[in-house]
């Protein structure tokens, strides 16, 4: 079952008897417990009907326990075990887990590490409850998110301010739903985000960041980019070299794999190869007719040899900002 689908039935107080709420990305995880407990009980039942279970802290039989009582003057109760990553042998639940008191919703929050799904606990579980695993997002598949999310909100977010929004919060998609919600919150004429808006808003630059960087150099706007490195070596607190080595060596090893591609006609199949947005197809295939692969290599070279430099191996201690001069002017020339 999807996130979405979970919501809907949360939404229409249609709750299951079992949560069991696993995988790498704990925001969704935490996003339905959150729910849960917020609103699966009217605030005056929940001091003798929800309980809070941690892993470290409790072992099997006391959740079944705990689980199998019956409410207090309501029709349900809720039992959440959180960081229940941390109990050995969770598939010794298995006895409730066939047979789930009705009247409680039991909530299940396995974190960082998923069951084996053959064994028959994990489907028992499936069988008689919700089986939920939050996968990971990468950082390819933000921006796509981040507009998805914004839907949600009745909100667009133009490719760009999704990019940007990308680079400059990570996969960290706590930070990225509280920036969407200001921006949401701020926007009063428009129902479409913009660049400008995450600029006045959020304190991205619009113009000077790494987006832009590396579109300059795809294009070889040599004065462009200079504008902004100039702009970087000023600011570089909020610039570190590390990341934009980071973001341009990925950007390069994507336009070196561009060239070996066999159908690059089909925007969708090219896309899908690089992980990126077909929007941006168009700027992979420009910088591909302006490096070669041998300059492409070499570019990829200089970027690993740069990012050691700036952790400081190799270097006498030169400024993030004139190494990021040096290797932009290399890259260019």
């Amino acid at each position: 079952m999807t996130y979405e689908e979970i919501f809907k039935g949360l939404k229409k107080k249609d709750f299951a008897p079992i949560y069991f709420l696993m995988g790498e990305e704990s925001f969704f995880i935490d996003k339905i417990t959150d729910y849960i407990i917020d609103h699966a009980l009217p605030e005056h039942e929940r001091d003798f009907n929800q309980t809070i279970l941690y892993g470290k802290d409790t072992d099997i039989g006391t959740i079944v326990t705990t689980a199998r009582r019956f409410p207090m003057m309501a029709e349900k109760q809720v039992v959440v075990v959180r960081e229940a990553q941390n109990i050995k042998n969770i598939d010794q639940l298995s006895s409730y887990v066939k047979n789930p008191l009705q009247s409680t919703i039991l909530v299940i929050n396995y974190k960082y590490k998923s069951l084996d799904k053959r064994k028959a606990f994990t489907k028992d579980v499936a069988q008689n409850g919700i089986l939920f695993e939050s996968k990971k997002i990468y950082e390819n598949q933000i921006p796509d998110w981040i507009k998805k999310y914004a839907s949600n909100l009745k909100y667009k977010v133009d490719n760009k301010a999704a990019f940007l929004l990308a680079e400059f919060l990570g996969n960290d998609l706590g930070k990225i739903t509280n920036a969407i919600e200001k921006l949401t919150i701020n926007i009063t004429n428009s129902d479409t985000i913009t660049p400008a808006d995450i600029e006045k808003n959020i304190g991205i630059s619009k113009d000077y960041n790494n987006f832009e960087l590396q579109n300059a150099l795809g294009k070889k706007d040599i004065l462009k980019a200079n504008q902004i490195i100039n702009y970087f070596s000023t600011n570089e607190k909020n610039h570190p070299l590390v990341v934009t080595i980071a973001l341009l060596h990925s950007y390069f090893s994507k336009v070196l794999k561009y060239y070996f591609l066999k159908n690059k006609t089909n925007e969708k199949v090219v896309a899908s190869s690089l992980r990126i947005n077909p929007y941006f197809v168009k700027d992979y295939k420009l910088a591909s007719r302006n490096y070669n692969p041998k300059k492409l290599v070499s570019i990829i070279e200089m970027l690993r040899e740069y990012d050691l430099r700036s952790k400081g191996f190799g270097d006498a201690g030169t400024k993030q900002g004139d190494l990021l001069k040096e290797l932009i002017f290399k890259i260019l020339h």
